[in-house]
């Protein structure tokens, strides 16, 4: 009874002459998608023939029959509620499936077979042709991919593949396709691991390039600096030879042999005072070097006392003596 009523239904889609008219302009093509419904109902009577707009990619509305129920996958996996429309260049153009779903059960994502908007693809659409496919072989492959790999339910129990000389290519293809699927989603996913891993290394290094660059900076403006310096140094020295050789002085005493015997006093007063003098500064230096010392906490109070007396004595006695000296030359 059910299959009359929805035989009705087709029959007065193919003859609507109305502006609800269907989109088959071939009177044959209308018996051959007649033919092919009927057969898909008998053996699926779950499913049932409408007739909506569909509105394709690009816009193009045409009014198209479909079919639209639960496919029965196993007793195991729940129902999928699936929606086939007939293309208008049937049997030419396959058929477009989509998954219906609703909030409480969406469809797993990176299906092979359904993306996330429900739009439902396999070898058997990929490969279809008008002589050797139908509607009836699509609902059995549905029934086959979403027994393989369900859109709303992970099985964790996979189906075992049957005996090689049981299987039929469109199988193989399935399988093969889904099993290519999840290899593709975990190559991509390492690879966007190692390409985040390498983005990390490559800042890391760009990070050490700036490190040497301004290591290398450093060092240029250091070794200019030292060129300047050498440079300073080696004017200073060609002012020093020039001096001493206007002022007829003994390089080799001046550059091998004591310093003192570089400079000659005009008499042994002079040289007396150049004495008293070097002896008060060392006597000052000396004394600065205590203080730092007492300071620091190298000496005690007391041994700073008794050398400062002691130095203090020696430094009197060198002033009054450079004294002395200029007292006699006056």
């Amino acid at each position: 009874m059910a299959l009359q009523s929805q035989v009705q239904i087709i029959d007065n889609a193919m003859f609507c002459n109305t502006e609800f008219a269907l989109s088959y302009s071939d009177p044959d093509q209308k018996w051959l998608i007649r033919r092919h419904l009927l057969s898909l109902l008998r053996e699926f009577s779950s499913l049932n023939p409408a007739i909506d707009t569909y509105i394709h990619n690009d816009g193009a509305m045409v009014n198209l029959l479909k079919v639209e129920g639960y496919l029965h996958i196993s007793q195991s996996l729940p129902l999928v509620h699936v929606i086939i429309w007939v293309h208008e260049h049937y049997p030419y153009v396959a058929p477009m499936v989509q998954v219906k779903m609703d909030q409480t059960k969406p469809i797993r994502s990176n299906h092979p077979f359904v993306d996330p908007l429900g739009v439902t693809t396999s070898a058997y659409l990929h490969t279809w042709g008008p002589f050797g496919y139908d509607l009836l072989g699509l609902a059995h492959n549905l029934v086959k991919i979403f027994s393989l790999d369900h859109p709303f339910y992970i099985a964790n129990d996979h189906p075992t593949m049957s005996h090689p000389s049981f299987v039929s290519k469109m199988e193989c293809m399935d399988r093969l396709w889904c099993r290519l699927h999840y290899d593709i989603i975990a190559l991509r996913e390492n690879t966007n691991y190692e390409v985040e891993n390498l983005v990390t290394l490559e800042n890391e290094m760009r990070m050490r390039v700036d490190f040497a660059d301004n290591i290398i900076i450093g060092l240029d403006h250091e070794k200019t600096k030292l060129k300047q310096r050498v440079k300073e140094m080696t004017d200073e020295a060609d002012i020093l030879i020039n001096w001493l050789t206007i002022n007829k002085v003994n390089l080799s005493v001046a550059i091998g042999g004591i310093v003192e015997d570089a400079f000659e006093c005009v008499d042994d007063n002079s040289k007396n005072k150049m004495e008293c003098a070097a002896e008060d500064h060392a006597l000052e230096d000396l004394m600065y070097v205590l203080d730092d010392a007492l300071g620091k906490g190298i000496v005690s109070h007391d041994t700073y006392i008794k050398q400062v007396r002691v130095l203090a004595r020696e430094q009197f006695l060198a002033r009054f003596k450079f004294g002395r000296l200029n007292t006699l030359r006056s």
